[in-house]
């Protein structure tokens, strides 16, 4: 019985954490937590990457970390106190016409969006670069 309540929970997009606690329970808790622009930030992303994909899961790692995946990691959302940085788990592979990643761009695997104070945020940009991590997670898994 606990397996058919945690895949529900997955389904919906937010797997149980330690505690029956759920991860978007813990991002939630995050926000309201920062208070401040930080907060308001990843509260707009969340939203985006929803909208972008509803089937995305919200995951809780590394002692705090808001994860979002779909057949694996889209991206994480670390705040900081000059920053909200999304790291894209595969960014190295993604297609950014709009430029969004201004981080982390000398490694061969990840990439990364800093988000500072008062910056404006292309959000069909970051729709579309959500939507190609989906793709490129999809693509991989279904190769044997």
């Amino acid at each position: 019985m606990k397996a058919t309540t945690t895949m529900n929970k997955e389904q919906a997009g937010a797997k149980e954490e330690e505690g029956g606690v759920s991860a978007s329970q813990l991002i939630d808790a995050r926000i309201n937590e920062l208070g401040d622009w930080r907060g308001e930030t990843l509260a707009r992303v969340r939203t985006l990457i929803r909208q972008a994909d509803p089937d995305v899961v919200e995951e809780w790692k590394w002692r705090g970390v808001p994860v979002w995946s779909h057949a694996g990691i889209i991206c994480t959302g670390e705040t900081y106190k000059q920053v909200v940085k999304l790291t894209f788990a595969k960014g190295a592979s993604l297609e950014d016409p709009s430029s969004l990643f201004n981080a982390s761009l000398e490694g061969n695997t990840r990439r990364a969006i800093d988000l500072h104070e008062g910056d404006t945020l292309d959000e069909n940009a970051l729709k579309t670069l959500i939507l190609a991590a989906v793709a490129l997670n999809t693509s991989r898994r279904a190769k044997p």
